[in-house]
């Protein structure tokens, strides 16, 4: 069975764009058919400035999300990424494999790089490694393949070249992962700004569906999306990319394609009611289960608990082996350490 990985950073509210490019499909087809790990990579929050207690906050709240998209602990591991030490441990071993050419290269980088220098501020390192970390997320556990949306593909290929580099270097060590990407709605654009995508930082929040928002208040957002010049409803996502977000979201709400669901419609107007009410069905039974287990925070805790412990047990031998390969001395035992252990394990038996 392939083995699978991906993540979801606690920086913001989750949006549809997150559940329609990847939650919908961890819980429907990724869990079912692979060897699964989900992860709040909450170290990557750390990347920009932050409220400690609101990145608690929405780590907690994006595991609960996440169990209440289909996620099932019995068939899936979901654990927080701090609660692994192998991921910040393995993330130095391959920084001392990337080069800063590949680091800034990173697009994300650039935008957010030259973002800040418009401001008169510069951005933290960790920005500049976060990619790194992110490598070390995917190939600590012998990954297969990793869903992602297209803005993270670029992420992906750089885990590639560093398993490849390291294993020519040091001995093969790493599963070369790949990215595999969603068909329909891989990327959902914002709602007032369809060449941009629907992000958790947005600062207005009026373009984006956030997953616990109100039916009305999704209603709202839908009803008053940006739409293109003309009348004729039509798929076209270069020269109308207003009215291809609408098509796209729909389509990935009731299973349809784009450009035939255009052919059904005669105005904006009926469009964007359509669109509205599939949000508001598809996000309807997730934000029930959210508030059942919003309820039971011990539940959530015990899954987290142990969704770390087999996440750890999984990557321990990896990066372990990464040590020994790239020249590191194993670390000596304290004493009566092995004793001890000697002494666990026949009582075990």
């Amino acid at each position: 069975m392939a083995r699978v990985f991906s993540g979801i950073q606690p920086t913001g509210h989750l949006t549809l764009g997150n559940y329609l490019g990847a939650m919908r499909r961890w819980a429907e087809v990724d869990q079912h058919q692979a060897d699964a790990l989900f992860c709040v990579v909450d170290l990557h929050a750390l990347t920009m400035d932050h409220d400690p207690a609101r990145v608690r906050r929405l780590s907690r709240q994006a595991a609960t999300l996440l169990l209440a998209s289909g996620l099932d602990p019995e068939l899936c591991t979901l654990f927080v990424q701090s609660h692994v030490d192998e991921h910040a441990r393995l993330s130095y071993l391959l920084e001392c494999v990337a080069t800063d050419g590949e680091m800034r290269r990173m697009i994300q980088y650039k935008e957010k790089a030259a973002k800040e220098a418009a401001r008169g501020r510069s951005v933290r390192v960790s920005l500049l490694t976060y990619p790194v970390l992110m490598a070390a997320d995917i190939l600590a556990y012998g990954t297969d393949d990793v869903p992602v949306g297209e803005d993270q593909a670029q992420h992906v290929e750089l885990a590639r070249d560093l398993a490849v580099r390291f294993n020519q270097r040091y001995g093969h060590t790493f599963t070369v992962p790949r990215a595999t990407l969603p068909a329909v709605a891989a990327r959902v654009m914002n709602l007032q700004e369809p060449a941009r995508k629907m992000g958790k930082s947005d600062e207005s929040g009026l373009g984006v569906v956030y997953l616990l928002d109100e039916p009305d208040v999704v209603r709202k957002k839908v009803m008053r999306a940006v739409t293109d010049s003309g009348r004729e409803v039509v798929y076209d996502r270069d020269e109308r990319p207003g009215l291809a977000n609408l098509l796209e979201i729909l389509a990935a709400c009731t299973g349809g394609d784009p450009e035939a669901l255009s052919g059904a419609y005669e105005s904006y107007g009926a469009l964007k009611k359509d669109t509205a009410e599939a949000v508001v069905e598809v996000l309807r039974p997730l934000r029930a289960r959210h508030r059942e287990l919003c309820a039971d925070p011990g539940y959530v805790e015990g899954v987290l608990r142990a969704g770390a412990k087999r996440a750890r047990a999984m990557a321990r031998p990896t990066v372990d082996a990464a040590y020994r390969a790239i020249g590191l001395l194993p670390a000596v035992p304290e004493e009566g350490a092995e004793a001890e252990v000697g002494v666990a394990l026949n009582a075990a038996r």
